[in-house]
């Protein structure tokens, strides 16, 4: 019973780029760690429901219980490279209990002696597949503390690679690493987010030429820009059902011009298209970073931001690059027509899918 209660939940939020946002503070003190995890509630409805072997759960708060055990499974620490078994101590139930809410998980983890370092890894919710190749991930934001008091803040912590904290480090700036770490973070995003990358590749194989794809390419990008950097702000937000499908349509309108007005491909109603439907893109850029960047101080967040923008856009020239020069390969114009109107076609029909099933969502 408890999993139909909760499809519709997951329904509304679920989006192109599937990932759960928290954060973690791991104090490491003389004889144990205490992990602190800020652990969304969608995280907790999504491995609940749709992971391998979910447990049964007669209710909600049951089944925030049940979740510190995966957290566990997932969750892994280690101590001068020797793996540390943990525990849950206490579960903290959200006082919103929708996906919008958030559930507090104090693990202990015992240590034998005080380490040189602590290693963290973790891969929580990366066996759902949202869709097939897109899997669900979880991001933290981690503060490194020591007795209590901060050493670290700031720290990205995903699947990608391990967290690596030298506890006899001296304090940090809350700013140290956050424009790497961000920058590889949107590379990431881009590079798994098939309805943008779909979006550009249907405006780069209508540029004609070098002038033609900077101008296109940079009223997409002044676009998304703006909207990423406002909604981080928290100025303007938009709910994803509402984002996701004008994302879809997006890709729908852009290749299909391609294949039916070929002509009108180009010029200022092109610029007009990519920079309108640009500002809802960066919105759903902006859908990846919001909880991870709240807890952050001012500075960091501004260099985060920065990262994050640039490694989109070194995520996008991905696709721009290899598709301009594969378009100005085909020398003949009957064969550029011909992959323009075919591969155009193809990218609609993918926008289509894209949209029948966000509008579901």
């Amino acid at each position: 019973m408890i999993r139909l209660l909760l499809f519709p939940a997951l329904a509304i939020t679920a989006a192109a780029h599937p990932v759960a946002q928290g954060s973690l503070t791991l104090d490491v003190r003389a004889d144990h760690i205490a992990a602190r995890a800020r652990v969304s509630n969608e995280q907790v409805f999504v491995a609940g429901t749709l992971g391998k072997n979910p447990a049964p759960a007669a209710s909600l708060d049951a089944l925030f219980a049940a979740h510190g055990a995966y957290l566990l499974e997932h969750l892994r620490l280690a101590a001068d490279g020797q793996p540390l078994a943990g525990r849950v101590e206490k579960v903290t139930p959200p006082e919103d209990k929708t996906t919008a809410g958030f559930t507090l998980y104090d693990l202990r983890f015992d240590l034998a002696a005080t380490p040189r370092e602590i290693s963290a890894r973790q891969d929580l919710m990366n066996e759902i597949n949202f869709a097939p190749g897109n899997p669900w991930e979880a991001t933290f934001v981690v503060r490194h503390a020591r007795d209590g008091m901060t050493v670290r803040d700031g720290i990205l912590f995903t699947h990608r690679e391990p967290l690596v904290l030298a506890t006899a480090a001296a304090a940090a700036p809350a700013h140290e690493g956050a424009f790497t770490s961000y920058l590889s973070h949107g590379v990431h995003h881009i590079l798994v987010g098939w309805d943008h990358l779909l979006f550009m590749a249907a405006l780069v194989l209508a540029a004609t030429g070098l002038w033609d794809l900077v101008k296109v390419v940079t009223a997409f990008t002044l676009a998304h820009t703006i909207t990423l950097t406002l909604s981080v702000l928290d100025v303007v937000r938009l709910q994803s059902s509402i984002v996701e499908p004008i994302i879809a349509l997006s890709i729908v309108v852009v290749a299909a011009q391609n294949v039916f007005w070929p002509s009108s491909a180009r010029g200022r109603g092109r610029l007009l298209a990519a920079f309108a439907f640009g500002l809802f893109h960066g919105l759903g850029f902006a859908g990846g970073l919001l909880e991870a960047m709240q807890e952050l101080p001012a500075l960091a967040t501004g260099l985060a931001l920065a990262g994050f923008s640039i490694g989109v856009e070194l995520g996008h020239q991905a696709v721009v690059l290899p598709v301009f020069a594969g378009m100005k390969i085909l020398r003949t114009a009957p064969r550029r027509a011909f992959t323009l109107r075919y591969g155009s076609a193809l990218i609609a029909i993918a926008g289509a899918w894209y949209l029948v099933a966000a509008l579901q969502g």
